[in-house]
């Protein structure tokens, strides 16, 4: 019987993954969005070719302006480095590209697509799936079990590692969105207040970049950086919106592009928005604390009621076990 359920169960696993990727690879899209998504790859694909050219200038100026040899370089660069970036290479190729495609996006919402790379990325889901084979094997190895055991076992292995990835930037995603919508408040009202004072929304948020931190800020001060390349306001809020990924910040940049575009003015715009996003932030404490008391109620349970069943009731049973025997 036991058997039977951790095969029913490594099966439910498995095609539940499958109908993960399947659902996620295929998910539809409204025609705004796909308009907006073509309008960030476009820009997207503007800034990496900056990038790149700006990485291609700086190679050719330290292997020719400072002259460096092979014997000038220092160990990492010259055996380590070279060695990791072939294995990455290798391993890469196992990883299918849907799930490559998957990851990439994940980098994207993330913000770190600029320090991490979608080959490396994938070159560690490729070990962790090896790690989890391997775990399993020695499971299998040092315990007794049935051949449809020993199965269940390894189908586990392969899901739990090739599941522990994805859940490990998930939760890095709804962490970092959480300090997104905490911060968007305080960002939008000092932003008002500085158009208010007679600064343009480029100057605003420049001067509030400098003098600020977070997440947010990144965003922003990226969104600036990419401005200084060329590319418009519009495609920049664009940018910021499909990289942070929340209602919020949607509303926000669709506002001030639908400003721009209509002549309307900026600073009621944005008070506008600080004050709807002040609202937001009041009502999402609201209800975090409306449930708390149900969060609460398992460490009760389990934790805090058994200590003062302990305190409370075990002097009244020693008390009666002394009685009766008396």
């Amino acid at each position: 019987m036991i058997t039977l359920l951790v095969a029913i169960l490594a099966s439910v696993l498995f095609l539940a993954m499958v109908f993960l990727l399947i659902y996620v690879g295929r998910m539809p899209k409204t025609q705004t969005q796909r308009r907006m998504n073509q309008m960030i790859a476009e820009a997207e694909k503007e800034r990496q070719e900056a990038s790149k050219q700006k990485k291609r200038i700086s190679e050719y100026s330290s292997v020719y302006d400072d002259n460096r040899t092979i014997s000038e370089m220092s160990f990492r660069e010259r055996v380590i480095q070279p060695i990791l970036s072939g294995a990455e290479g290798r391993l890469m190729q196992f990883a299918p590209q849907e799930l490559r495609n998957m990851m990439e996006q994940m980098l994207f919402r993330l913000g770190v697509q600029e320090q991490w790379s979608v080959k490396r990325l994938a070159a560690g889901w490729v070990v962790s799936v090896g790690i989890g084979v391997l775990a399993a094997l020695l499971v299998i190895y040092y315990s007794n079990l049935h051949f449809v055991q020993q199965v269940a076992m390894l189908v586990i292995g392969v899901i739990g590692g090739a599941l522990v990835p994805f859940l490990a930037l998930q939760s890095a995603i709804r962490r970092r969105k959480l300090q997104l919508r905490r911060q968007l408040p305080e960002f939008l009202d000092f932003l008002c207040v500085s158009v208010q004072a007679g600064l343009s929304f480029d100057g605003a948020v420049a001067k509030i970049t400098s003098r600020m931190k977070g997440p947010l800020i990144d965003e922003f001060r990226r969104m600036l950086r990419d401005m200084g390349l060329g590319m418009t306001r519009q495609r920049t809020l664009n940018q910021l919106a499909k990289r942070c990924d929340l209602e919020e910040i949607y509303l926000f940049t669709s506002s001030v592009i639908q400003a721009e575009h209509l002549g309307t003015s900026m600073s009621r715009t944005l008070k506008i928005q600080a004050d709807n996003m002040r609202d937001r932030h009041r009502q999402a404490v609201r209800t975090a604390a409306m449930q708390a008391p149900i969060k609460i109620i398992f460490p009760m349970v389990f934790f805090i009621f058994p200590s003062i069943f302990v305190m409370v009731v075990f002097p009244a049973a020693l008390s009666l076990m002394k009685s009766l025997g008396k």
